[in-house]
């Protein structure tokens, strides 16, 4: 069992940053796929960023605004989030996928593990 918190979310206005984290504890291990996905109200929940030791990939969207990172030390992910606009509001979730990021990791069905989410909020 893999347990995920989340923290950071906030309201700011549009242009602001945010950084959320995310701490894992239970079997977690390095080859595992860590990433975020956020939902909007009446909306399908999206991938966002995902990382994996060498590695990281974004949605196009939120790609040169957005940084994911990882402290393997302290088991925390992070997303940095840069110039927020309104269309980033929304639920975001931190996800464990144990089949690595290869393959569909946008595709919120093969992620096994998800935390409770913070609220990010932007407005204009």
């Amino acid at each position: 069992q893999v347990q995920l918190v989340e923290s950071g979310g906030g309201s700011v206005q549009d242009g602001g940053s945010l950084r959320l984290s995310c701490v894992a504890s239970g079997y977690i291990y390095n080859r595992h796929c860590l990433g975020w996905f956020r939902q909007a109200p009446g909306k399908v929940r999206e991938a966002v960023a995902a990382t994996y030791p060498g590695g990281s990939m974004y949605t196009d969207s939120v790609k040169g605004r957005f940084t994911i990172s990882q402290d393997y030390a302290e088991n925390t992910l992070y997303l940095q989030m840069n110039n927020l606009q309104p269309e980033d509001t929304g639920m975001y979730f931190c996800a464990a996928r144990t089949s690595g990021c290869r393959g569909a990791w946008y595709n919120s069905v093969s992620w096994d593990y998800w935390g409770q989410g913070t609220q990010v909020t932007v407005s204009s």
